[in-house]
């Protein structure tokens, strides 16, 4: 394993500075943020674009790939979190033109794993969005497994305030979708598992790794604290919204010795990348470091 970080906490850094703060910091691997350069995505930790992804050529790719090993990292996988099954077709085709370009540059770069989402239309039902998944998605899995690329997907539901309540935008959250991208699209994609996901939804991370753990090629590290006081305040219906916070490890309710226990016992021995989403550790560029740290304190001595 090698424990490293999302640069999606860094825009305002290059990614040479980021990886080398990483690297004295005593990471090992980073996930590299790859949002479209133009801009436009307001959501939180979303939108940071540390690749020239539009501008991308085999020489530059290797130019990039060469000094981010000089560093002394790996690089784990590019990452872009969009929604694929955006309720407006002109969205749709945007980001999926963009997550094209970025399993290409992985190609160049010699990566392995792209991380996305699936996605999914709040409006639809579950079984509504499928269908439309079925029709979007083999092309690009295709598209990905003639670039020598995984798809990783996310099992992140994408539910975390009123604009996408009721359904979330991202159907990729259950056993039972899951059991349907494997039937469905094989080999050419896996998981990128985050623990956190599975607490709010009260699902087993223990049997959800039993189950899913030899698909997972990708493991964030982020933890979830419940608010008791927002979870009383608002109910289950609001599907997590007021009462679901995003903490670092280490300080929510995953349980990371049984975890790390079944991901080994599962077989998995890729990167470990911490994702930052944790509120009280934002504002300024120490404060992220600050939580960085920390959470790589806690997990390090599961991490070799």
């Amino acid at each position: 394993m090698k424990l490293g970080i999302l640069t999606a906490p860094f825009p305002e850094l290059s990614l040479g500075e980021v990886a080398q703060w990483a690297k004295g910091a005593g990471f090992e691997a980073l996930e590299i943020a790859c949002w479209p350069s133009t801009g436009g995505e307001t959501r939180r930790y979303a939108g940071t674009a540390h690749l020239p992804i539009e501008d991308m050529t085999p020489g530059l790719a290797s130019e990039i790939a060469d000094d981010i090993a000089a560093q002394g990292l790996a690089i784990s996988g590019l990452g872009y979190y969009p929604n694929p099954l955006h309720a407006d077709a002109a969205h749709r085709e945007m980001v999926i033109g963009h997550l094209k370009k970025v399993i290409r540059a992985a190609a160049m770069m010699k990566v392995g794993v792209v991380n996305t989402f699936v996605g999914g239309d709040r409006t639809l039902t579950l079984d509504q969005n499928w269908a439309r998944a079925e029709q979007i998605f083999p092309d690009i899995v295709s598209f990905a497994r003639d670039h020598g690329v995984a798809l990783a997907f996310e099992n992140c539901p994408m539910i975390f305030s009123h604009d996408e309540w009721p359904g979330g935008h991202n159907i990729a959250y259950s056993p039972k979708i899951w059991r349907r991208i494997f039937d469905s699209w094989g080999d050419g994609v896996g998981m990128n598992f985050d623990p956190s996901h599975l607490v709010w939804q009260m699902i087993d991370p223990l049997r959800f790794i039993r189950e899913f753990g030899g698909r997972m090629v990708h493991v964030h590290a982020k933890d979830l604290m419940i608010d008791r006081e927002g979870l009383y305040e608002n109910g289950i219906m609001s599907l997590g919204m007021g009462w679901q916070v995003p903490r670092i490890p280490g300080l929510g309710e995953v349980d990371w010795p049984p975890l790390f226990a079944a991901l080994y016992r599962a077989g998995y021995d890729g990167p470990v990348i911490i994702e930052h989403e944790d509120r009280n550790f934002e504002g300024t560029r120490e404060k992220v470091e600050r939580g960085f740290l920390l959470a790589r304190d806690v997990l390090r001595p599961y991490v070799k």
